[in-house]
């Protein structure tokens, strides 16, 4: 992995200093964004672990066909027994799935808890680094808005002085 590059903001202009925020902060949105989208699935992943462990929970110990609801849409459900409560159905990603036993299933569903977790730790780290980024261009940002305050005073100081004399 190559090193971040460095940027000297004292050298920059204040309007290429604004340019670079902006682009920092539509950075960091993205970033956070993506994290939520991480979150969700995490949270998804743990929603479906529990309703695995629910159903064959609940489905084995009966020895009957469990009734069970199963959406369609998000508010469109249609009544379903589970026949079988060793097999499952797995979405593998992009709408592929795949029958697993319970036992593979909830294997699946650790793997991919732990790798959006991985991913998310990562996310973090760019996320503080992008934060870290803003709050130093906004700094010499303020600097420059000092320094050009600065000139300005100097220059009606010598305005004045001159005019005085």
């Amino acid at each position: 992995m190559s090193a971040p590059r460095q940027i000297d903001l004292d050298s920059m202009s204040l309007e290429q200093l604004n340019q670079l925020k902006q682009s920092e902060e539509g950075r960091l949105s993205a970033i956070t964004n993506h994290y939520a989208t991480l979150r969700a699935s995490s949270s998804r992943f743990a929603s479906a672990q529990k309703a695995l462990k629910e159903a064959t929970d609940n489905a084995s110990s009966n020895n009957n066909a469990k009734d069970i609801m199963i959406p369609l849409t998000e508010s469109l459900y249609v009544p379903a027994k589970i026949q079988d409560p060793s097999k499952v159905m797995v979405e593998l990603g992009t709408g592929f799935f795949v029958e697993k036993n319970v036992k593979h299933a909830h294997e699946l569903l650790d793997r991919k808890t732990k790798l959006v977790d991985v991913n998310s730790e990562n996310i973090m780290e760019a996320i503080a680094s992008t934060r870290r980024n803003v709050e130093s261009i906004n700094d010499a940002m303020n600097g420059k808005m000092l320094e050009i305050r600065a000139r300005q005073e100097g220059m009606k100081m010598r305005n004045a002085a001159a005019a005085a004399n």
